[in-house]
C-alpha cells in the first residue's frame, strides 16, 4: 500500500503532530509544524505520513534535519533536535493509522476502473440486449 493511502481526507490521523507549535517566529507568532513544512516547500500531509511510516529514530533524524533548515524560528536555530524528538512522540503509530479509499490519485477506487473494463461491461450488456430482444421475437414456427 501506498504512504499517500493512509492520509485521511480531513487530516486527523496527524493533527496532533501537524498543529503542534515548534516555537515563535521574529514576530513573536506561534508557528506550527504544518506550516513550518509549508515554508520549506513540503506537504504537510505526505511528510507527516511518510514519517509516520519511519522508526521514530528514522523520524526523529528526518525531521530534526528539516527543522534545522528554517531560518526564522529563533527556537529551532538551537534546539531543532530536541523540539524534533517531542515532535515524533506525536505522531501515529503506522500500524495504527486508518487506511483511507482516497488512493494518490485523489480517487476512490470504485472510480479508478479502466476504460478496458467499462468497454468489455458495455459490450456484454449490448450482447445481452440483442439477444432479448432478437432472441424473443420469434414465435416458434
Amino acid at each position: 500500500m501506498s504512504t499517500a493511502s493512509y492520509l485521511k481526507p480531513d487530516g486527523s490521523d496527524f493533527d496532533r503532530f501537524l498543529y503542534a507549535t515548534v516555537g515563535e517566529d521574529r514576530n513573536g507568532q506561534d508557528v506550527t509544524v504544518l506550516s513550518t513544512l509549508a515554508r520549506l516547500g513540503l506537504d504537510p500531509w505526505k511528510e507527516a505520513s511518510e514519517l509516520a511510516m519511519l522508526s521514530r529514530d528514522a523520524a526523529h533524524d528526518r525531521l530534526s534535519s528539516a527543522l534545522s533548515k528554517v531560518r526564522d524560528i529563533p527556537a529551532l536555530l538551537r534546539e531543532h533536535a530536541a523540539v524534533a524528538g517531542e515532535l515524533t512522540r506525536l505522531l501515529p503509530e503506522a500500524s495504527s493509522l486508518r487506511a483511507s479509499r482516497i488512493t494518490e490519485t485523489g480517487e476512490a477506487p470504485w472510480m479508478t476502473i479502466s476504460g478496458g473494463r467499462i468497454f468489455a461491461v458495455a459490450m456484454i450488456l449490448l450482447i445481452l440486449a440483442q439477444i432479448f430482444f432478437l432472441g424473443g421475437s420469434e414465435t416458434g414456427e
